[in-house]
């Protein structure tokens, strides 16, 4: 007990010291509203980087353990051919099933471009034969020269080309929102460093009265840390407050919309934001300490 109260002074400052210096300093108020607008947008990145990984798991599972066969034959000669593929993927290792998809799903796979009432049987329309692999899946380049040689007209489409792609890219989406976060820790180091620095420079007759009358570094820098830090708080709080509402008020998840409609945070998810202001805390705390011992040390 006694540790973590050691740490909360040292986090917090002393509140005798905080009253040496005047209250008083734009530099205080550009505080918190850096520090508020980088928590808003670090909740913005964040959910972005969440939503990608949402995503690339969603792309992910609905390709994988499926594969496609295109038969584009006459139409007198279309059910021989698919029974025929339905013949040979029965003997393939790895294929748990297959089936034949009728008129009535295809109209429904159309619907979305074509309408409900879109009239398949007059369409010159593939027929299509839907394959679910085993856990081991089977070996699609050896099935594909099987197809080839004993039903030129069937094609294979294992979805790789489709799922690879899309799946890098959510992965990069993601990367860049990891790479943004550090950037908006740093941008947030940096300016209340500079905050530190020019309420230091403001308060300089302060301080010189403060070293004549026999105070040390460590104890008038503790004022300034304890209300840069306190201020980094509260200005990442409001932030990340804000930056929650503004997700909370987004359209939900939904297939067409992908992740322009699922741009947030899905259950325990809500609760990363809220480890964002401590983390500006811990910010302010760290700069405003090494900024201040660093300017009083050298008597500026």
């Amino acid at each position: 007990m006694s540790r973590l109260s050691t740490v909360l002074a040292r986090l917090l400052g002393d509140t005798e010291a905080d009253k040496v210096v005047p209250r008083s300093g734009l530099a205080l108020w550009l505080t918190v509203f850096t520090a508020a607008a980088m928590a808003f947008l670090s909740v913005l990145a964040l959910a972005m980087s969440l939503a990608t990984a949402r995503l690339a798991d969603r792309w992910s599972g609905a390709f994988e353990g499926r594969a496609t066969i295109l038969i584009s034959a006459a139409p007198e000669a279309m059910g021989v051919q698919a029974q025929r593929v339905l013949d040979i993927l029965a003997v393939t290792p790895g294929v748990a099933s297959a089936h034949v998809v009728d008129q009535g799903e295809m109209r429904r796979l159309l619907a979305p471009w074509f309408g409900a009432r879109t009239p398949i049987e007059s369409l010159p329309v593939p027929q299509l034969i839907d394959v679910e692999e085993t856990p081991a899946g089977f070996d699609a380049a050896g099935l594909a020269l099987r197809l080839a040689a004993e039903v030129p007209d069937a094609h294979l489409d294992d979805h790789q080309r489709w799922r690879k792609p899309l799946v890098q890219a959510a992965a990069r989406i993601r990367l860049v929102s990891v790479l943004s976060l550090i950037l908006i820790g740093g941008a947030t180091a940096a300016m209340l460093t500079l905050a530190a620095l020019a309420s230091l420079a403001s308060h300089a007759r302060v301080i010189a009265v403060l070293k004549l009358i026999g105070a040390r570094d460590a104890y008038i820098a503790r004022a300034f840390v304890r209300r840069f830090t306190l201020r980094s708080l509260i200005g990442a709080g409001l932030g990340t407050s804000a930056g929650m509402i503004a997700l909370a008020t987004l359209p939900g998840a939904s297939a067409p919309g992908g992740l322009l409609t699922g741009l947030g945070f899905s259950g325990l998810q809500w609760l990363w934001p809220l480890a964002i202001p401590p983390l500006a805390a811990i910010i302010g705390f760290w700069v405003t300490r090494t900024a201040a011992l660093h300017r009083l040390r050298r008597g500026e």
